[in-house]
């Protein structure tokens, strides 16, 4: 069957409707994948307003409610999306919060609240689609990591602790399904134009840049360039990889 006749895959991207998250529903969805993005039930203003900015893909991305830090909402996800939708072909991982502060002030509920979404969130949906996957022999898995996660970062021992964790959790993953068709893959993206760095006071965020060698923050769709590589039919032979976008800002052999 070629291509263009072939049922479209049909991709979850957690975290869709964030700002790294609706970028990467657009490019999977102009890349021919049926996407459904997945964040809380409870944002009404900020669902109209993602409605509105992938209005134009007529269709191609929807969106379903779930709460990925718990096991048995994702599993209903899952069902409602194969019943509607089609089996899961791919599964971004892009949920992901933040509770910063150091350790010494930090409250275990912080690091417990951080923990259910960045890491027990990629456990929950992975654990849901992967026996499909496998029974299929195809499958496609992108988590998102941080540039924090392998750098460390002052005030955040429980994100990058999570987001290490991300990828140490990818590399086994990958191991366990590479003979099933099945990527596992990481992309840890750095500083990026979003609301959350948006968020920083000037100075310190005009240090950032400084520190980044191409000179400029990233822009949503350097994230979901990589995401859509990955996830990509023809990508079958990288996998348990982690692909940094952070303009230079760490680089590592």
């Amino acid at each position: 069957m070629s291509p263009s006749a072939r049922t479209p895959r049909v991709a979850v991207v957690t975290g869709g409707i964030g700002g790294l998250g609706t970028e990467i529903c657009r490019q999977l969805a102009q890349a021919g994948r049926r996407v459904i993005a997945v964040d809380l039930p409870a944002r009404a203003e900020r669902l109209d307003a993602f409605r509105t900015e992938l209005a134009d893909l007529d269709g191609a991305v929807v969106f379903e409610p779930g709460d990925v830090s718990q096991f048995d909402s994702c599993a209903e996800l899952v069902g409602r999306v194969e019943a509607a939708h089609g089996s899961v072909d791919i599964l971004v991982n892009a949920a992901g919060i933040t509770r910063d502060t150091s350790l010494r002030k930090m409250s275990p509920q912080q690091w417990h609240e951080l923990m259910r979404v960045n890491l027990d969130g990629v456990f929950n949906m992975c654990r849901n689609v992967v026996e499909g996957m496998s029974t299929r022999g195809f499958g496609r898995i992108v988590n998102l990591s941080s540039v924090n996660g392998q750098t460390g970062q002052f005030g955040q021992t429980n994100y990058s602790a999570a987001k290490a964790g991300v990828h140490g959790f990818g590399m086994a993953l990958a191991r366990e399904t590479a003979r099933k068709g099945i990527t596992v893959n990481t992309v840890s993206p750095g500083y990026c134009d979003t609301a959350l760095v948006a968020a920083v006071p000037a100075e310190i965020r005009a240090q950032i840049v400084a520190d980044i060698p191409v000179g400029r923050l990233g822009a949503p769709g350097d994230i979901a360039r990589a995401v859509t590589f990955l996830t990509a039919d023809d990508a079958g032979y990288i996998t348990g990889a982690n692909l940094p976008v952070n303009g230079g800002y760490f680089m590592s052999f």
